[in-house]
């Protein structure tokens, strides 16, 4: 792995260390069962998918721990990540205060039980997009230097956009997961962002990657087929 890379391994993994310390003050407990399998959650898919991606495209693996830095990325979309990160702390800062420490909201197990199935269900969704897709930057820029082309296989064949319905789709399912009803304002705005990052990058796509405009023709939707 490339020092760049392992640098910002290392970076991200201290910087999840720090924050989930923050959550367990927040909810002032070590004892939050659902808190600890989203961490499960979390450590599996994500871990095993950077596993995954090392051995099958180390490319797009360093792509995406270091293509913020690139000077191509679109001040649109370094603007939409600031804003991600943001309310993404605070979804996952309001969770434990309102479903561990305050208990305004709950949530039936039964409910978490579902909302983790869809989560399992989405991130299968991510990972056929990245097996499928290996230019999927975690940043929009035209990746030149490494013959961007466009993707038309696996479930690229139903929207132009799977991975982010699959990131939509867990970010919905965790404050669920959590038990925390409040927790799902600001990933509905999360999910919000998403869909302009979606409207916003397509128009890109289409602009400036060969092939795309003919692609968008045949593969008609975004995100949802039928309705957009």
């Amino acid at each position: 792995m490339p020092a760049a890379t392992k640098g910002a391994a290392v970076l991200n993994v201290a910087l999840g260390f720090a924050f989930v310390g923050l959550v367990f003050a927040a909810a002032g407990t070590l004892r939050w069962p659902a808190f600890w399998v989203l961490l499960i959650f979390y450590v599996l898919t994500t871990g095993g998918w950077m596993l995954w991606l090392k051995r099958r495209n180390p490319g797009l693996l360093k792509e995406r721990m270091t293509g913020k830095t690139r000077p191509d990325v679109k001040a649109w979309d370094k603007t939409i990540i600031r804003a991600y990160t943001l309310l993404l702390v605070t979804m996952l800062l309001v969770a434990p205060l309102d479903a561990v420490r305050f208990r305004w909201s709950t949530v039936p197990w039964a409910v978490r039980g579902l909302a983790l199935l869809v989560m399992l269900a989405a991130w299968s969704l991510i990972i056929w997009a990245f097996r499928e897709n290996a230019f999927l930057a975690e940043c929009v820029r035209i990746q030149t230097e490494r013959g961007h082309t466009v993707c038309t296989t696996g479930p690229y064949r139903i929207v132009r956009h799977p991975m982010y319905v699959g990131v939509i789709l867990t970010i919905l399912g965790m404050p669920v997961l959590l038990g925390s009803l409040f927790a799902l304002i600001p990933a509905g705005l999360i999910a919000a962002l998403f869909v302009l990052r979606t409207a916003l990058e397509d128009r890109t796509l289409q602009a400036e990657l060969p092939g795309y405009a003919d692609y968008a023709r045949t593969v008609r939707w975004k995100l949802i087929p039928r309705i957009w």
